[in-house]
């Protein structure tokens, strides 16, 4: 969605349960997945073949215009489940103990990051410069449920990581990054963490006692 509201798309958008998919749902995501994008009744699934598809279709293009930077730009994009894993191990951990565990795996993904923008990325505030591109499409859910997450746990992973740390504001910062979720999806994702019985749950239900 960040990659339609950065090109100005007009769109139509359903939201379903995923945990009761609806059958029509299966029937155009072969991986159960969202998001899926019908163009002219023809489902297109998997984020990145969805923003690819939509940067070589609409402008104004997304992806550098040097083949080049435009490779690396999609290693980075590639690297996205490892950069999300190493953080969800965090606030999605049960105990403290697992949280804090995970730290680790999540220091070794932000390193990546402060690398790459220390070496691939543009003179900000975004990762190709003064304006959004896929690799920022691609990272910046991630950075919003962690920032969400963080603001119980209080991890301070970030503050290792200045470039990271400038990247995630700018992004959450966006006007296009802050309306591609809907109003509830803050309450939906606490209703998650407290779904999935985790650490970052009993500091939501002990802020409210």
């Amino acid at each position: 969605m960040i990659a339609l509201r950065a090109k100005s798309v007009n769109f139509e958008t359903t939201y379903i349960n995923l945990r009761d998919k609806p059958d029509w749902f299966l029937k155009i995501s072969p991986h159960g997945k969202v998001p899926v994008l019908l163009v002219d009744d023809e489902p297109l699934f998997e984020s990145n073949a969805i923003a690819e598809y939509l940067d070589e279709t609409v402008e104004p293009k997304l992806h550098p215009a040097d083949p080049v930077v435009r490779a690396r730009h999609r290693a980075w994009t590639d690297f996205v489940p490892d950069f999300s894993s190493g953080l969800s191990g965090v606030y999605y951990a049960k105990t403290k103990d697992a949280s804090e565990a995970g730290h680790e795996m999540a220091h070794k993904r932000l390193e990546r990051i402060e690398h790459a923008l220390s070496v691939d990325a543009a003179d900000g505030p975004y990762f190709g410069g003064d304006r959004l591109c896929l690799v920022d499409a691609a990272y910046a859910p991630f950075f919003q449920r962690f920032i969400m997450a963080d603001s119980l746990l209080k991890t301070g992973l970030l503050d290792g990581y200045p470039k990271a740390k400038a990247w995630a504001d700018a992004l959450l910062a966006s006007d296009v990054v802050a309306g591609s979720v809907a109003d509830v999806f803050p309450a939906e994702f606490e209703a998650n963490l407290i779904r999935r019985e985790t650490y970052a749950a009993t500091l939501i239900q002990n802020a409210a006692e």
